[in-house]
C-alpha cells in the first residue's frame, strides 16, 4: 500500500518576488512550508545576490515548468568597470583590476556583437556538471574549471542608464542557459577592460512578469517569515496568492473541452477532434500540434498533442 504524501495538495503558481541574499531552493522551501504543499519546484535559478522573479510551482503545476523555463527572460543588470571578481559578481575576491572606463558610444558599438545567437563560456561558478560535479564546488576547492562554450540566445540586449564612470545598467532579453555574469565579463573584454555584475534583478520569465510579482512577506504577512510557527501558516492567504496552472502555457494553443471529452482525456484516451474544430486550434501552425492546453469549465484537464483530428494526452492534471 503506497504511503500517502504528507501535507496539503496544493496546485497553482506562485511568481514570487526573490530578495537579495536568499538562495532559490531556500526560497522554495520557505514557500513550501508554508504552504503545508505536498510539492513544489522553481522555474529558473537567481544566484542568492540577485532579486526578482522566481516563479514556483506547486502540485499539478509541475509539469509546466519545463515549458515555462524555456521560454525568454529579461534581466535588468549593473555591470561595476574596472574590477574582475573570482565570481563574476558581488561575491566573489577581487581578481584583477584596469583603469579603462567605457564611453557610452564605445558600449553602444560592441552591442550588436552580443545580440542574436552567440558562443558563450559559463562562468567557473555555475552549477553545470563536470564529471558529476558542479562547477562552482570544483571552482571552490581551489580546482581551475575548463568549460566548454556554447551557444547561447540573446534576443534584445540595451544600455539603459550610466550613473558613473565607474558603471553601467543593462536590460536583455534571454533564452535558456544564458549567463549574465559571462556576457558582462565578455563585454568587458571587447571594451579592452574587466567588469563585473554588481548588481541582477530578473523582471521576466517565461510568460510571467513583474506585474504579478509578490514579495515573501505579501505572501505570509511578516517580515522574517523564519521566524513563523506552523500554527502562524495562514493557508488561505497563501492559496489567494497562486496563479492558475494554465497561465504558464499563455504561449501555447488551448483547446475547451466537454466533460466527457475531459474525462476520456484524464484516463489516458484521445478524443476525435472535428475538422472545423482541429482547423481553428491549427490556424498558425502546420502539421502536428506538440503542445496544446485541454481545459474544461472545471480547470486544466491536459497537456496534449494534436495529430491530424486526434487530441491525444500527454500529461494529465490530477486536480482533485
Amino acid at each position: 500500500m503506497a504511503r500517502r504524501k504528507k501535507g496539503r495538495k496544493v496546485h497553482g503558481w506562485l511568481i514570487l518576488d526573490k530578495g537579495y541574499d536568499v538562495g532559490s531552493t531556500e526560497a522554495v522551501s520557505r514557500m513550501r512550508w508554508f504552504a503545508d504543499a505536498q510539492k513544489a519546484g522553481h522555474a529558473g535559478t537567481l544566484d542568492p545576490l540577485a532579486t526578482g522573479i522566481l516563479p514556483i510551482a506547486f502540485g499539478e503545476a509541475t509539469k509546466t515548468v519545463p515549458f515555462v523555463q524555456d521560454g525568454l527572460k529579461t534581466y535588468r543588470f549593473t555591470a561595476r568597470w574596472g574590477v574582475r571578481t573570482t565570481t563574476d559578481d558581488l561575491e566573489g575576491e577581487v581578481a584583477e583590476e584596469s583603469d579603462v572606463r567605457p564611453d557610452r558610444a564605445a558600449i553602444e558599438a560592441i552591442l550588436p556583437d552580443f545580440t542574436g545567437t552567440i558562443e558563450q563560456v559559463p562562468p567557473q561558478f555555475s552549477a553545470i556538471l563536470v564529471n558529476g560535479e558542479r562547477a562552482y564546488d570544483l571552482a571552490r576547492d581551489g580546482e581551475e574549471v575548463k568549460l566548454k562554450p556554447r551557444e547561447v540566445d540573446i534576443e534584445d540586449l540595451r544600455l539603459v542608464e550610466m550613473p558613473d564612470a565607474d558603471h553601467a545598467v543593462f536590460e536583455a532579453v534571454v533564452g535558456k542557459g544564458t549567463y549574465v555574469r559571462a556576457l558582462v565579463r565578455d563585454m568587458a573584454e571587447k571594451l579592452g577592460t574587466v567588469a563585473h555584475v554588481s548588481a541582477l534583478r530578473r523582471t521576466a520569465v517565461g510568460p510571467f512578469t513583474e506585474d504579478q510579482a509578490i514579495t515573501a512577506e505579501e505572501v505570509t504577512g511578516v517580515a522574517d517569515d523564519v521566524r513563523l510557527t506552523p500554527e502562524q501558516r495562514d493557508h488561505e492567504r497563501f492559496d489567494g496568492c497562486l496563479v492558475p496552472i494554465g497561465e504558464a502555457m499563455a504561449e501555447y494553443p488551448k483547446e475547451k473541452v466537454a466533460p466527457f471529452e475531459a474525462s476520456r482525456l484524464r484516463s489516458g484516451q484521445g478524443i476525435v477532434l472535428t475538422p472545423n474544430r482541429a482547423k481553428v486550434l491549427r490556424a498558425g501552425h502546420s502539421g502536428e500540434l506538440e503542445t496544446v492546453l485541454a481545459e474544461s469549465d472545471e480547470g486544466e484537464v491536459a497537456l496534449c498533442r494534436l495529430d491530424g483530428l486526434t487530441l491525444a494526452p500527454q500529461k494529465v492534471f490530477q486536480l482533485g
